[in-house]
């Protein structure tokens, strides 16, 4: 696993993509402070830039130095989940402006799989994670399911088991500063 994490980390470091195994689904990742190489992300996707992306920490003080102020809530709700789950957070702060939503939010997971949390840990940054697919066709459930466009299009393929926990993406909850909570997935 440790020269999968060097090859991906000279990937990312260099601006470029990566596709690698999440604790949900296959991921396309970059550099989520990284401006040039999100702007690569909607592009291989062939996504609007409108269309906001997640990104993915390591731990909860990741969190806490890229949210303003993250709701007592969020806490419970990332204990108490049984699904790796995505909290849309207010007013974001240190990663790619393009990252943004335009209602200033960010989507970001705490990772609970081994090899996303040391490279995150090795990286010292967030890392954006968006399905390893073309906008508008279907997820990949299994790494055989990727398509070439995607394959050929990032720096780095993530040689590790071609499978992963899950093949559903991860939940999705919108926590509002204000105390608002509205399921987006489930």
């Amino acid at each position: 696993m440790q020269t999968e994490i060097t090859n991906a980390l000279e990937a990312l470091k260099k601006g470029g993509l990566i596709l690698y195994p999440t604790d949900t689904v296959w991921g396309i990742g970059c550099d989520a402070t990284n401006s040039k190489a999100v702007q690569k992300i909607y592009k291989l996707k062939q996504r609007e830039d409108s269309k906001a992306l997640i990104c993915l920490v390591n731990n909860f003080s990741m969190l806490e130095k890229h949210v303003d102020n993250v709701p007592k809530l969020a806490y419970n709700i990332l204990e108490l989940a049984t699904h790796p789950t995505t909290v849309i957070y207010d007013n974001p702060a240190g990663v790619a402006e393009n990252l943004i939503a335009e209602n200033n939010t960010l989507a970001i997971r705490v990772v609970n799989h081994d090899f996303c949390k040391k490279l995150i840990k090795y990286l010292g940054k967030p890392l954006v994670s968006t399905s390893a697919n073309i906008s508008g066709f279907p997820t990949p459930k299994s790494f055989k399911e990727i398509s070439d466009d995607i394959l050929k299009g990032v720096d780095y393929v993530v040689n590790l088991p071609q499978e992963t926990n899950t093949s559903k993406p991860s939940s999705i909850i919108k926590l509002s500063n204000a105390g608002e909570v509205q399921i987006i997935r489930e």
